[in-house]
């Protein structure tokens, strides 16, 4: 199968998030939205904002380096260690069932609400001890790097990257954007968002965020 299209011929658009983040969260509602005014199928991946971080705990306020270093390892462990036994197919319902109960639902990173994602997707319970394990951390760091060296250390989660025109990856991170865009609007912000994209030698568009995430 080419890269350049997926077994049911659609474009592939593959997303890398850390369920941990709302920013990757709402972005993430908005591909599922995309996914049904255009022709392109999400296939997830895994990235760690711990990872991403853990050279520079030191420079981060204690808030942030105390969610690093207790909370945010474990959720992406156990969606990594889903992906190993149970296969891709898992990660992108997986990642739905997380979010929806630590952002939706407001139940956070708990070791309960991973338990009951892990049930609501028909995964063994037994799962959620792998956030404790580092059995899988080789995997985890590896496809992190996948994504983070398509578009460099400087950005975060999520990063999305499409096949361009030339058959080389269009990659980027975000759109950061709240509420998640649905309709035709999901689909303007997904043209308006590869068209600017694909401009070479184009780095970074941004306005000063004004709101938090907006769960629907």
């Amino acid at each position: 199968m080419s890269d350049n299209s997926t077994a049911t011929g659609r474009t592939p658009v593959d997303f890398w998030f850390d369920p941990l983040c709302p920013w990757a969260w709402m972005t993430s509602r908005w591909m599922l939205e995309v996914e049904k005014v255009r022709d392109v199928e999400v296939r997830w991946h895994v990235m760690s904002l711990a990872v991403l971080n853990e050279d520079r705990l030191d420079e981060l306020p204690a808030e942030y380096r105390d969610m690093l270093e207790n909370k945010a390892w474990g959720p992406v462990r156990v969606v990594v260690a889903a992906q190993q036994l149970h296969g891709d197919e898992v990660v992108g319902p997986l990642y739905t069932a997380l979010g929806t109960r630590f952002h939706n639902r407001g139940e956070g990173p708990t070791r309960e609400a991973v338990e009951n994602a892990l049930k609501d997707v028909g995964l063994p319970v037994e799962l959620a001890g792998h956030a404790d394990s580092d059995t899988y951390d080789t995997e985890l760091r590896a496809s992190h790097k996948e994504g983070i060296d398509k578009v460099g250390q400087e950005v975060g989660t999520p990063v999305i990257a499409v096949p361009g025109a030339d058959g080389e990856q269009i990659a980027f991170f975000g759109p950061v954007v709240t509420p998640a865009p649905k309709g035709e609007e999901a689909a303007k912000l997904w043209d308006g968002t590869l068209m600017v994209a694909s401009i070479p030698g184009f780095y970074e568009i941004k306005r000063t965020r004004t709101q938090g995430p907006i769960f629907d």
